[in-house]
């Protein structure tokens, strides 16, 4: 079923299956597309985000489950903490589902990692069966690993830009324009679109 998604500046995409069937004005693609659903968002349409730092935070960090909040509290576990703690594999698949979810929450929809994919084999089947992508990268970005791109001290860089043809994979954020945005940061997320499914949504 091909549906519409559009922001509250009248800017939309018709997506149909993964992919971007046209980009363009909210009542051009009405007009185009009479049939189709269209699904009205607060804020801002932009592609989806790219977390520089997939390494840190899928292979290099334990993302407490709430019911561990009392333990172990809610940020990522790295370093000594994470030392002591010793995931097991089910652990770490848990863990990286989670870190996903919150990436996803951020208007995420592709991690940089070294060699191109997580290295833990738990991590890297959670990665594959979220949708998420992931991409290479050379050596460690620099910055501090964040899941809100906008706080890890890099330039932020964005998924392959919205057009008729491309992955439909973007993002929603309730702010008025991208300079609020980048004051904001990516916590201001309301919903997130990988491979044309809607995989996070704010309740």
């Amino acid at each position: 079923m091909l549906t519409i998604h559009s922001d509250s500046r009248g800017r939309a995409l018709a997506v149909e299956g993964a992919w971007v069937a046209e980009a363009g004005p909210l009542e051009q693609l009405v007009e185009a597309f009479p049939r189709a659903r269209v699904r009205r968002w607060p804020g801002i349409l932009t592609p989806g985000l790219i977390n520089l730092h997939g390494t840190e935070l899928l292979d290099g960090a334990y993302h407490p489950d709430p019911r561990e909040a009392d333990e172990l509290g809610t940020a990522p576990l790295t370093g000594d903490a994470l030392t002591a703690l010793a995931p097991d594999d089910a652990r770490w698949g848990a863990s990286a589902r989670r870190g996903v979810q919150r990436m996803l929450a951020h208007g995420t929809v592709a991690a940089a990692c070294e060699d191109g994919e997580p290295a833990r084999r738990a991590v890297r089947d959670a990665v594959r069966r979220s949708g998420l992508a992931t991409i290479g990268r050379i050596g460690q970005p620099g910055g501090t690993p964040s899941l809100d791109p906008y706080a890890c001290g890099l330039p932020v860089e964005f998924a392959r830009p919205r057009e008729r043809g491309s992955a439909a994979r973007f993002a929603f954020f309730d702010v008025p324009d991208e300079t609020a945005l980048a004051t904001a940061g990516a916590g201001t997320c309301v919903a997130t679109v990988v491979e044309g499914r809607l995989v996070y949504r704010r309740r």
